[in-house]
């Protein structure tokens, strides 16, 4: 059995580190790059791999150079590669991205390739995993998934960071949504963590997580919310914080964890993840995350 199977997008990163975003039209230099693969549930399976569990990714590549290098650095990190779908003649997702030196920011822009189509998976030559983690960007594929992971018995968690497609049809088959504020405010109208889960309730039964950034994150669990904030570290780039806050969140609830604890080791991997330039090598270990929450980091208020 495998700790956790993921269905989402795989694109190549290229990330560019610079003095300040450009005006329109304007030019300059980067002093830094990044080229390695990416994409939210990729990440994930990689943080989990590096906390010591099993998991594997079904996702769709084409048969080029980024397809390529998204095969070979997920079984580095022991990411078990064998349901990814190759599409022969397709290109593979690709995203390019700038970070903002001083201040960590970023800004990325994704071009799609290959997708994962509801025929192209047959869920009889898959492994059942304890958590089925999917991201909605093919989303009839991830509703086929949603339903048979709760056919099995997986816990189905969902990520989402921004509004894009209607992702909402799937969440009633989702057990913990874990959704940032730049999607859970818009989507709902509200403006705070408190008022846009009380209305995400209405479409989804289960565990309701709102992510904000450096004011923390919000969990509501069982008619009981619970708050936790931000660990304050200094900002390289916050380029995948929300992948490694998911990786932490899910570790502590294959361990049976309570939502504070959830909470607080998905706080302490994002943090320590903004200490690292790129989402996929800024990822720490658990060793790592364990030792930063023994030094009693601050937190912001």
């Amino acid at each position: 059995m495998l700790d956790a199977l993921g269905l989402g997008i795989m694109p190549l990163d290229i990330l560019f580190t610079i003095d300040r975003f450009p005006s329109p039209g304007g030019k300059l230099d980067a002093h830094e790059m990044i080229i390695q693969g990416g994409g939210p549930i990729p990440n994930v399976m990689v943080g989990l791999a590096r906390f010591g569990l099993r998991t594997a990714i079904l996702t769709a590549v084409g048969d080029d150079y980024a397809g390529e290098i998204g095969l070979r650095e997920i079984a580095k990190d022991h990411v078990l590669s064998k349901y990814v779908i190759i599409k022969r003649g397709q290109s593979s997702d690709t995203a390019i991205g700038f970070v903002e030196e001083k201040s960590g920011r970023r800004t990325i822009a994704l071009h799609r390739g290959a997708r994962v189509l509801p025929r192209d998976i047959d869920t009889d030559r898959l492994p059942i995993p304890r958590v089925l983690h999917l991201d909605g960007r093919d989303l009839p594929a991830c509703i086929k998934m949603a339903r048979w992971g709760r056919k099995v018995g997986a816990v189905v968690t969902f990520d989402i960071g921004s509004i894009r497609n209607d992702v909402s049809p799937i969440f009633p088959l989702v057990d913990h949504l874990i959704v940032a504020d730049s999607y859970a405010y818009p989507f709902t109208g509200g403006h705070t963590a408190q008022a846009a889960i009380r209305r995400l309730s209405r479409h989804c039964a289960g565990t309701i997580v709102v992510t904000e950034g450096l004011a923390g994150s919000t969990g509501y669990e069982n008619g009981e919310l619970t708050r936790h904030r931000a660990y304050k570290v200094k900002n390289v780039d916050t380029t995948g914080a929300g992948d490694a806050f998911h990786t932490g969140y899910i570790y502590a609830l294959l361990e049976g964890r309570p939502m504070d604890e959830r909470l607080r080791l998905g706080a302490a991997t994002a943090a320590l993840k903004c200490t690292r330039p790129g989402a996929r090598t800024g990822i720490p270990t658990l060793t790592q995350v364990r030792n930063f929450l023994k030094r009693k980091p601050a937190m912001y208020a």
